[in-house]
């Protein structure tokens, strides 16, 4: 200021002319809470409950160890003699009862949200395997979840585990995970169904008991406005990843040291020795060995669609945007989905036509494979927030804006902040029109930022110190249903 000028000379002084910018917010930044083989850097468990940032497996590895290993393999070994030749054959299977899995699936889901195109994420360990046929815990996962309220960064919760629980726990720790989002107003909660198996008789003939259970009981909140705060998705997928195992656990029957052998050579004089577990194959008969080690990697992983669900929606907000609905993707590492849903099946999940719960389905179709086949969130009778992109954008643009405003907290409360202010978020929402984030054929059309006295504030707003904003969006929606009219027309010529 002049006043401060004491020396006779030349000043520079530079004016600023342009409003501050808006820097957009990270809109897929998952956090995944479950349980872990470890949870360490230097020290044993001093990541326990500590939200970690990791942006590959290989870090996951490092830092929170390998998945727990099964002991409930079963190989077979059969032998069959051909009749004409009686040439002898061995086939190797194997099997794993789903109720005799273990529970802990978080490293699992780790691999399909990194192979479905997943970045930069959170992990919250809540402690160390469980002894296989333990249940787990609904209060040590809840501690998690309040573990990661205290982080500013993610944008997704992600409880894959929460599967396992009982339906009273489940509806305890999601109705908790829609609450923390709808308090902090910065995060989405993808949901698994519960309930949902492949263990049943008839998977299919299950679809409304699981799908009413999930709607009555699975999701409880303490306003019904939490709803548009997530999304469902059922049934789970049959993955092409590997199990964890224990060869010296895993069981092995029908097996002999030598193998059978074919006329007209004479059979071994030994008596052949009993090979019961998959770790005395190895030395003793490595051809079955690695035979069983090939039938085990055909065993379908079978877990929640969550993780791959949080993938998809990385790699859409990366190549077009968060307005782009994340559905009608295919999804990697997925062989099938555990029920295949008709029309009419779907139509059950869909639409939800007491309390609104839409539930988005997985469906396989000829010649595209496995998709994410819906794009609502649990609000779906609601026309403002019905659509995953359209609540998940307004998120994006309410965090962006509001951590762009946080410089004028303490300006002063005049036209010349309101100016800057305005400036400011209009330029963004202008970028975000250019893009194709907002409907309208002009930018007036698209979006209207208001701010000043006697159009958002009144004289005594300013006394009491406050700046009040008001923006609107016209948020596109996605095409769910596409029509196509087709009549015939009488010949003219």
């Amino acid at each position: 200021m002049a006043s401060t000028y004491k020396t006779p000379g030349v000043y520079v002084e530079e004016i600023a002319k342009f409003p501050p910018s808006v820097a957009p917010v990270e809109t897929a930044i998952p956090a995944f809470i479950g349980y872990t083989e470890k949870a360490q850097t230097t020290v044993a468990g001093d990541l326990n409950l500590k939200p970690t940032r990791i942006s590959s497996m290989a870090e996951y590895t490092a830092y929170f160890g390998a998945p727990q290993k099964e002991t409930n393999i079963a190989v077979t070994v059969t032998t069959t003699t051909d009749a004409t030749t009686g040439a002898t054959s061995e086939k190797v299977t194997a099997a794993l009862p789903e109720n005799k899995r273990s529970k802990h699936i978080l490293s699992y889901a780790m691999q399909l949200y990194f192979a479905n195109g997943g970045g930069p994420c959170y992990i919250v360990s809540v402690g160390g395997y469980k002894t296989l046929g333990t249940a787990l815990v609904e209060t040590e996962l809840h501690k998690g979840l309040d573990a990661i309220a205290k982080e500013d960064e993610p944008t997704l919760l992600v409880i894959p585990e929460a599967q396992s629980l009982g339906i009273n726990d489940f509806n305890t720790l999601m109705g908790a995970a829609l609450q923390q989002c709808t308090s902090l107003q910065d995060r989405f909660t993808i949901l698994d169904v519960n309930g949902d198996t492949v263990s049943m008789a008839d998977p299919a003939a299950k679809l409304k008991d699981w799908t009413d259970a999930f709607r009555s009981h699975g999701i409880a909140t303490n306003t019904v406005d939490a709803l548009k705060y997530g999304a469902a998705y059922a049934p789970n997928v049959e993955t092409t990843i590997d199990f964890a195992y224990d060869e010296g656990a895993t069981s092995v029957t029908g097996a002999t040291a030598v193998p059978a052998p074919a006329p007209p050579t004479p059979a071994p004089a030994p008596a052949p020795a009993t090979l019961d577990k998959l770790n005395l194959l190895q030395t003793a008969r490595n051809d079955l060995y690695t035979a069983a080690q090939a039938a085990i990697r055909d065993l379908a992983c079978t877990l929640p669609p969550s993780s791959a669900v949080a993938g998809v929606y990385a790699a859409i907000d990366a190549s077009r945007g968060v307005w782009k609905a994340p559905a009608n993707v295919s999804l990697a590492a997925v062989v099938q989905p555990t029920i295949q849903f008709t029309n009419a099946d779907q139509d059950l999940l869909n639409v939800d036509s007491t309390g609104g719960k839409s539930i988005n389905a997985i469906r396989a179709f000829t010649g595209q494979g496995t998709l994410v086949w819906g794009a609502r969130t649990l609000a779906g009778n609601d026309n403002e927030w019905r659509y995953i992109n359209v609540r998940r954008l307004f998120i994006f643009v309410e965090e962006s804006v509001k951590k762009a405003t946080m410089q004028f907290v303490f300006e002063p409360n005049d036209a010349n902040s309101w100016v800057k202010v305005q400036g400011m978020i209009e330029n963004f929402l202008t970028t975000l029109w250019r893009q194709g984030a907002l409907q309208g054929v002009k930018p007036e059309h698209a979006f209207y930022v208001s701010v000043g006295l006697g159009k958002t504030m009144t004289a005594l707003d300013i006394l009491e110190g406050r700046m009040i904003v008001e923006i609107g969006m016209a948020a596109v929606r996605p095409a769910e249903f596409i029509v196509l009219r087709f009549s015939h027309k009488m010949a003219e010529s």
